[in-house]
């Protein structure tokens, strides 16, 4: 018993088509459960200026401080820089937030001051010379203290609050 080769032809195009229908069908779906999604409404990411400040009030603020100028050739004895929310640099670099350009020891850009949450970190960025906390060379973050010395290259700071 030999199949009929017309008879074949019409199943296998039978099978098409089905398969089609059921992957058109698929696509249909995914689209109808798409568009509704879009309709309905989202919650926003921004918030209104009275539950921020909510917000604010509940949350705690980085911390805060000053580095005051101990020793150093650039900078006067006993001047502050003021540490707020946004990161500190220090280096003989014009870019940086503290310059201390004749400072033959201190990379262009030497280390970096970050407030945050849990308290200022002192971080150094790969200078030639290093940076000391405490007398101790720094080789990873660390978070600073009332009273810590960092030295770098030959300008020492003290951190206050």
């Amino acid at each position: 018993m030999i199949f009929d080769s017309a008879a074949v032809a019409e199943v296998l195009l039978v099978l098409k088509i089905a398969f089609l229908v059921l992957l058109y069908l698929f696509i249909w779906r995914i689209v109808r459960t798409a568009s509704r999604d879009l309709r309905l409404p989202q919650e926003s990411f921004v918030l209104a200026p009275s539950v921020a400040a909510g917000v604010q009030a509940s949350r705690p603020g980085p911390h805060t401080g000053r580095l005051v100028v101990v020793k150093s050739a650039d900078l006067e004895s006993g001047e502050d820089f003021q540490l707020n929310s946004a990161q500190l640099t220090i280096g003989r670099g014009n870019q940086n937030d503290i310059a201390i350009a004749t400072d033959e020891y201190a990379s262009a850009r030497h280390a970096r001051f970050e407030p945050r949450q849990d308290g200022v970190w002192v971080q150094d960025l790969g200078s030639t010379n290093g940076t000391f906390l405490n007398g101790a060379r720094l080789d990873r973050p660390r978070r600073l203290t009332v009273g810590d010395i960092i030295r770098i290259g030959e300008t020492d700071l003290r951190y206050e609050q």
